[in-house]
């Protein structure tokens, strides 16, 4: 049964609450958009891409965290760790998005999403540079004289997103890693391994990617300390919820003024 239309005085206000909903709803698949987007150009090595996918330099609130080691809250040391990354022979990177959880704000002016995502990274190892790593990231066997790393991977991303100049951009940014194990391992064993050795957190933390012949790239330094931190799978630890699925919500304090 068709729902009948309000009187005519309050008809204006029905047509305006249905725009207001549709807008929302049209605004939560673009946001669910610059995130898949992002996804598809940091698979295919085309990071430079993603740099204007970011909101405008200083641009009140913005941030980014990569792991543990702290907070990037300016555009130039947000996006460095896209310029310059490389795409050597041999290197596959696989990151597939699930499950969204996307909340735009009833303003209309931001929002904010989680996503859970699996894949696989990989890649060849000149010996020597192998040496600099350890052991236990790479396979037994080589391949064409090169060590192999190949491993399964889970992470959670946590996106806020701006609308800014009619178009909805990266505002804050978050990677929670999950787990990782060698293609030859299963995540079990290899967070016990992990863990009885001091140093792998922070080499772990401080590990951008492996570049050309599987140097290890670091991370950038990091503009302030982090505020909350994540815990990887562990032996030692329970699962958690981290991070929440956004909640409905009105406006984000840090909006800028329009």
């Amino acid at each position: 049964m068709n729902t009948p239309l309000p009187a005519t005085a309050d008809l204006a206000a029905h047509i305006a609450a249905l725009e207001a909903r549709v807008a929302r709803a049209e605004a939560r698949g673009e946001v669910e958009n610059l995130f898949s987007n992002y996804m598809h150009l940091h698979n295919g090595y085309e990071d430079a891409r993603i740099i204007d996918m970011w909101v405008k330099p200083g641009t009140p609130g913005m941030r980014a965290q990569y792991s543990n080691k702290g907070i990037y809250t300016s555009w130039e040391t947000i996006t460095e760790y896209h310029r310059g990354r490389p795409s050597p022979v041999g290197k596959l990177l696989l990151h597939y998005s699930t499950t969204p959880s996307i909340q735009v704000a009833a303003d209309g002016r931001s929002a904010r999403g989680i996503w859970i995502v699996g894949g696989v990274e990989s890649g060849l190892t000149d010996p020597a540079q192998a040496a600099n790593a350890p052991e236990f990231l790479y396979e037994k066997d080589l391949v064409n004289g090169q060590k192999v790393w190949a491993h399964w991977v889970a992470m959670k991303y946590e996106m806020h997103a701006l609308l800014q100049d009619g178009v909805w951009k990266i505002w804050r940014f978050r990677c929670f890693e999950v787990f990782r194990a060698p293609y030859g391992r299963n995540w079990i064993d290899f967070a016990a391994c992990t863990e009885a050795v001091p140093d792998f957190q922070r080499f772990h933390e401080n590990l951008a990617y492996f570049g050309h012949d599987g140097k290890p790239v670091w991370l950038p330094d990091t503009d302030r300390p982090a505020e909350d931190f994540y815990q990887a799978y562990s032996t030692q630890t329970a699962q958690a919820v981290v991070p929440r699925p956004p909640a409905p919500y009105d406006t984000d304090p840090e909006t800028p003024a329009a």
